[in-house]
């Protein structure tokens, strides 16, 4: 028996359709789900979220938010999220070396502020990256 996934953003519906299993990426870890998963509420991390509708892994870049999962229906409500096919690799991989640059130069500095907005931007950059393929 399938599952029913959405990816929901505040702007968009990212992914809504039937997968057979979906590796999410909460807060404590990689979280997989098969038909017939307990119900649960979880929070997400900045990360990819894999989803297989076939034979073949889709992967999501998904930046922080929730899901629920529930009668064989996970519901992933996020601040931003794309699929892997709408991400170009080349600008994510000059992106992600921006980020490390950045991430760099904030850990060398005084501003605790700094850090975590470097750090932020670093994991999106990675999540990124990694959903359009490359190796991270």
């Amino acid at each position: 028996m399938p599952l029913t996934v959405r990816v929901i953003t505040p702007d968009k519906t990212v992914w809504d359709g039937e997968v057979q299993e979906a590796i999410l990426p909460s807060t404590s870890g990689q979280l997989g789900i098969l038909s017939g998963h307990a119900p649960l509420l979880t929070a997400l991390d900045t990360g990819v979220m894999r989803v297989r509708p076939d034979k073949e892994w889709k992967s999501i870049a998904v930046m922080g938010g929730f899901a629920e999962v529930e009668q064989d229906e996970i519901k992933v409500l996020v601040n931003s999220a794309e699929a892997a096919d709408t991400i170009d690799k080349e600008a994510a991989q000059e992106e992600f070396k921006a980020a490390q640059t950045r991430l760099e130069e904030a850990s060398k500095g005084e501003s605790p502020m700094e850090q975590i907005k470097a750090t932020s931007a670093y994991k999106r950059a990675r999540a990124r990256l990694q959903a359009a393929g490359g190796l991270v």
